[in-house]
Parts: C-alpha cells; sequence; structure tokens
C-alpha cells in the first residue's frame, strides 16, 4: 500500500485516479482548493492545497510516497495560467523535502507528442487557438520537467482524445510518439489513464521522462 496525494482530485482526471487508487487498496489525501466543495469517497482525507504555491505543495507532498498532480487545461483557456507555472511550484515545493520528497506523476499533454519524424500533434491544420494555447502550454511544461534532475518525476500523456468511458484495464504504451490504432485514432479513457497511472505508481517504469497510453 503506497500513501498518495492527489493534487486536483475533483477534476475529471482527479477522480478517476482516486478512484482507481482506492480500487487497489492504497491510502489516499485528496487536495484541492476548498475542501468544503468536495464529496470525498469513503477512506479519502481531504486537505486544502494549492498547486502554485511550492510551501503548500511541500507541505502536502511531505509524508506521501507518490505526489500526482492532476491539473492541467483540459477544462479550457481559462487554466492555461496553471499549467506549466504548476510544474515549476510542484518541483520547487518537492525539492524543499529534500531526500524525503516523494515521487512526481503529472498528469500531461498529448500535443508535443510526435505523429511522425519531426511532427507533433499541435503541427495538424485546423486546430483551434484556444485547443493550440493548452497544447503549447504542456508542452512548455514537458520542456521544464525534462530538466530537473534533483527530484523523482514521471508525466504521462495521454492519447489524443481522452474522456470518461469504460475501466476495461488495456492500453498501450509509447514514448514521445503519439500511440494509435490502425485506424489512426488515439484514444483512451479517464479510466484507463487512471490504471496506467496507478501502474506506474506500483511499477516504476519511466522515471524522469515522460510516457503516453493508448488504447
Amino acid at each position: 500500500m503506497a500513501k498518495i496525494a492527489v493534487i486536483g482530485a475533483k477534476g475529471t482526471i482527479g477522480t478517476r485516479i482516486v478512484t482507481e487508487a482506492l480500487r487497489r487498496g492504497h491510502q489516499v489525501t485528496a487536495v484541492v482548493r476548498d475542501p468544503a466543495s468536495y464529496s470525498a469517497p469513503a477512506g479519502v482525507e481531504v486537505v486544502a492545497g494549492d498547486v502554485l504555491d511550492p510551501a503548500s505543495v511541500a507541505k502536502v507532498a511531505a509524508g506521501q510516497d507518490v505526489l500526482v498532480s492532476a491539473v492541467g487545461g483540459g477544462d479550457g483557456p481559462g487554466h492555461l495560467a496553471t499549467i506549466e507555472p504548476a510544474a515549476r511550484s510542484l518541483v520547487e515545493g518537492l525539492r524543499s523535502l529534500g531526500a524525503a520528497a516523494p515521487r512526481l506523476l503529472a498528469v500531461g499533454g498529448a500535443g508535443s507528442l510526435e505523429t511522425a519524424p519531426g511532427v507533433k500533434v499541435w503541427d495538424a491544420p485546423g486546430l483551434p487557438d484556444w485547443l493550440l494555447q493548452i497544447m503549447h502550454a504542456h508542452g512548455d511544461a514537458q520542456a521544464y520537467y525534462n530538466g530537473v534532475d534533483d527530484v523523482v518525476w514521471t508525466v504521462l500523456s495521454p492519447a489524443g482524445t481522452i474522456e470518461p468511458g469504460e475501466r476495461s484495464g488495456a492500453y498501450r504504451t509509447g514514448l514521445e510518439q503519439l500511440v494509435v490504432d490502425g485506424d489512426g485514432t488515439s484514444y483512451i479513457t479517464c479510466e484507463d489513464y487512471a490504471v496506467a497511472l496507478l501502474d506506474e505508481i506500483e511499477k516504476p517504469a519511466h522515471l524522469g521522462r515522460r510516457f503516453t497510453v493508448a488504447r
């Protein structure tokens, strides 16, 4: 059993990560800005935290085995300001804990994954500006993580499309290339994304790097 703190536990992906962690018998702490607004599942401890405040990050991370950041820009342009600054705050907060810092698992984006050598998802024609902004914000966060070697981190980028659905428990992994099926579709449910993230927590295979998943 691991002690896992989940920042952004109220979100679409964060909710599934909490559910999957509980399913596997882990000890879960939900980190939200306003605990009074969060209906916690049975057995989940709820604490207040701010992902943009390194001191707050350090406080909620202390004593944990893993810190999961499920904070991203998937809800629209209004969240853009949190993506790359959150990465910096998470690392700064964990650095302050020194050797006692937990491992970091962060929800990433798919935009900077390659669809062909030298071609990224965000290079596809016709993408709306608001989506491109989110993709590039995640790309900036990923570029920052890539330069971090004093905090143990992993970023999990989703498939090209991620949405709530069924938990099949099946997925395929990749590294810097978008994972697609025979029809060229890249898809994962939030539930199976959470399965992959918890598998990485339980059996680390991508320390200090990004990986991606799709069905």
